[in-house]
């Protein structure tokens, strides 16, 4: 009997061969082709990325910031962060992108009809996009986060709802935990502005109070002097980006004269160096007799 009579489940041998030959073939072929693309364009990724770092290494900001990276090292560990951070991004949506546009080619291949399936994905993903427009929006503001730098895991940075160390960062949301220990979890998409007190250098305000009737002059000597050590000191000097400078008076109300400092110094140091500076001006002041401002006098109940 001719191999043509003979009936298969795809039809005569001729037919089965010719269809063997044919879709099978194009299929293996399409998720080669799909493998391979995937591996390029994650090759391309992380060409891209590793291109933007050295960029970003080769055009420092200001003389601050190449101090900050050659000293802590920390602006290197953020953007290689960064960069891991959006490489998996990319990464993950090429991938996503290649496997969709696979699976429907080959659907293609087999026969099946993708005009009512592409209609019932389009129906699903639009009632799907108005009921997650909350979801949609904390990833999307995630993205730009993380393409923007505006902040990273180890930063100080305040919300508006809540001020804390960021000990987490995701596309939908941001983990901080405060000064009392409370962790918040904040939904990217609520943030509406970001207080970053960790990028760059920190500035520390400094008013020290003395007498009304002290000499200025003498009062800032004393200041200069105690700044100029402070700096000198290498536990200090570590901290401070540059030597302390004292201001000069800020005000003089009552019996109070207040003297301004200002020291410019790492981010996380501007709570510690004023503590110091106003412990070594008082041991200043008591050497050489620099009065502090008058107690207030003391009112007591009104009859």
């Amino acid at each position: 009997m001719h191999s043509a009579s003979l009936n298969w489940p795809f039809g005569t041998w001729d037919s089965t061969r010719d269809w063997l030959l044919g879709a099978p073939v194009r299929i293996v072929l399409v998720l080669l082709g799909a493998l391979v693309l995937r591996w390029a364009v994650h090759r391309a990724i992380r060409g891209v990325v590793d291109a933007a770092v050295s960029r970003a290494d080769e055009h420092e900001r200001t003389s601050v910031d190449r101090l900050l990276h050659t000293g802590t090292g920390v602006a290197d560990e953020r953007r290689r962060q960064r960069a891991l951070t959006m490489g998996s991004l990319l990464r993950s949506v090429a991938t996503f992108v290649i496997v969709a546009v696979t699976v429907l080619t080959v659907l293609a291949e087999l026969g099946m009809p993708l005009a009512p399936l592409l209609t019932s994905a389009g129906i699903g993903g639009l009632a799907l996009g108005f009921g997650a427009q909350s979801l949609v929006k904390d990833f999307l503001s995630g993205v730009f986060m993380i393409i923007e730098d505006q902040y990273g895991v180890g930063d100080v940075v305040d919300t508006g709802e809540a001020t804390g160390t960021v000990e987490e960062v995701t596309l939908r949301i941001t983990r901080l935990r405060d000064a009392n220990g409370v962790v918040w979890f904040i939904r990217n998409g609520e943030i509406i502005r970001i207080g970053n007190k960790s990028q760059g250098w920190a500035l520390a305000t400094i008013d020290i109070p003395v007498a009304y009737d002290e000499s200025p002059e003498r009062v800032i000597g004393i200041l200069e002097q105690v700044v100029t050590e402070v700096h000198e000191e290498q536990q200090y000097a570590e901290k401070l980006l540059e030597r302390p400078t004292v201001a000069g008076v800020e005000s003089v109300t009552g019996g109070t004269m207040t003297v301004r400092i200002f020291a410019r110094c790492r981010p996380g140091e501007q709570f510690g160096i004023p503590r110091t500076i106003r412990e070594r001006a008082k041991d200043a002041f008591d050497a050489a007799g620099v009065r502090g401002p008058a107690p207030a006098p003391f009112q007591g109940p009104q009859i």
